[in-house]
């Protein structure tokens, strides 16, 4: 069993030390907290819990803590995927919902499996998921100063529970202050894709990994044979001519944990119930 979970980019917070100190100290909690929970409950059940954790720490941008889109308003992306069914569901600039990663594992079971906009908020509040504000006053000063027209930072989990099985979430509050009906790579099978030989969450510029189709790429490339670390060589160097800017996590079937960045720092954290793996 193994998991690993990102937040996003350090960046696109703050460079001062307490809140890096503030960020690792979540990101053991919540890493620590993801992997007991994987003891008793399969990949695909542990990627959405992990995610809903980071979700709800507002040191992190998805879900409370969101970036606010240029008209004010807040959106958020999220989405699963399951290495064994090769199900994904998500939704996509969802509005005033906590947790959009469990909107996400609701439409899993459904055939339209990624909803957006009007329609994934009013099948939110449809399945009981009440209205709820992500805003917190951080967020407003960013945006009322336009501090937050360039950030970037999303959250993730790779699963791989004791069965074998690999399962892959990420969920994001966008960039800021972008344009009303910008859609992230989040939901996307460039940001969020896995199946039973490796599981990939990025984060990063969406229009810059979309670009690469990184997630896809490197799972496909592991499918067919390469190592790990030679499908994010590969996948990464393909971001050069356009300075991709991403940042990538990933689980294979043979255990192997691998993270990579291209414009560091990328906020992560890995444990296998032994080691822990943490940014610093």
């Amino acid at each position: 069993m193994k998991i690993i979970i990102h937040g996003g980019f350090f960046s696109e917070s703050s460079t001062c030390d307490q809140t890096k100190i503030d960020k690792q100290q979540s990101m053991e909690r919540i890493v620590k907290e993801a992997y007991q929970y994987l003891e008793t409950h399969t990949a695909l059940e542990t990627v959405v819990f992990a995610n809903s954790l980071l979700e709800n720490d507002p040191l992190f941008n998805a879900g409370i803590g969101s970036q606010i889109q240029s008209d004010g308003e807040i959106r958020m992306s999220a989405s699963i995927m399951d290495g064994v069914s090769k199900k994904m569901s998500g939704v996509i600039n969802i509005e005033k919902v906590k947790n959009p990663i469990l909107v996400a594992e609701k439409l899993l079971t459904v055939d339209d499996r990624i909803l957006s906009g009007n329609g994934a908020t009013q099948y939110a509040r449809e399945q009981g998921f009440p209205e709820f504000s992500t805003e917190i006053p951080q967020r407003r000063a960013e945006y009322e100063e336009k501090k937050n027209a360039n950030r970037q930072g999303t959250v993730g989990c790779v699963a791989l529970d004791k069965e074998g099985k690999i399962a892959v979430a990420t969920s994001t509050g966008g960039k800021g202050f972008e344009l009303v009906g910008r859609v992230s790579d989040s939901a996307t099978v460039a940001g969020n894709y896995c199946n039973e030989f490796c599981g990939v969450s990025c984060t990063g510029v969406g229009e810059d990994i979309v670009s690469g189709a990184v997630a896809a790429k490197i799972v496909t490339r592991v499918t067919d044979g390469q190592p790990i670390q030679e499908a994010f060589a590969k996948t990464f160097k393909e971001l050069l001519p356009f300075d991709g800017f991403c940042g990538a996590i990933a689980i294979d079937s043979f255990g192997n944990i691998f993270h990579q960045d291209s414009h560091p720092k990328m906020v992560f954290a890995s444990y296998d119930g032994i080691n822990l793996d943490i940014f610093n």
